[in-house]
């Protein structure tokens, strides 16, 4: 169920845009950083606030690769994989942080701490290879970095 708080945000972010399609992103962002991903019962609530089919929320959710679908840890670690970051050292940064998480990209550490996940581009080509945690951008990254960011994430 949506809480009161979600709809009221939603609400008022439908009341900028002329039509409320348009206003999917901005609701399924809202739930998402109160749950910290959209679970599917969310994506019908939106439907049915907005007046829209649930496969048309449904299709934006998924189009979107930072509107997360399912259980994340506590916080997401985003590693750019675009083609900037592939030739200036995504693989050295990719593998050590699957060896110092213990996951594959796309899991999410035992503890439940940390989620690691591919993204498309984090628009950051001048500072590759980039990474986003819970919204911090960190950028022309070696691995020996990596162990104190993490560091900053408890």
């Amino acid at each position: 169920m949506l809480t009161d708080r979600e709809r009221q945000r939603i609400e008022a972010e439908v009341r900028l845009y002329p039509h409320p399609r348009a206003a999917v992103p901005e609701a399924l962002k809202i739930v998402q950083d109160h749950r910290g991903w959209v679970p599917d019962e969310a994506v019908r609530e939106i439907a049915e606030l907005l007046g829209l089919s649930p496969a048309t929320v449904d299709s934006t959710a998924t189009f979107y690769n930072m509107i997360l679908r399912e259980p994340t840890g506590r916080h997401v670690i985003f590693i750019c994989d675009n083609v900037s970051c592939w030739v200036t050292g995504y693989h050295a940064i990719r593998d050590h942080l699957c060896e110092r998480l213990g996951v594959a990209l796309g899991e999410t550490t035992e503890d439940k701490r940390f989620t690691l996940l591919p993204a498309a581009c984090l628009g950051e080509c001048d500072r590759a290879p980039a990474m986003l945690i819970d919204g911090d951008v960190y950028g022309n990254l070696t691995p020996e970095m990596l162990n104190d960011i993490l560091a900053r994430y408890d």
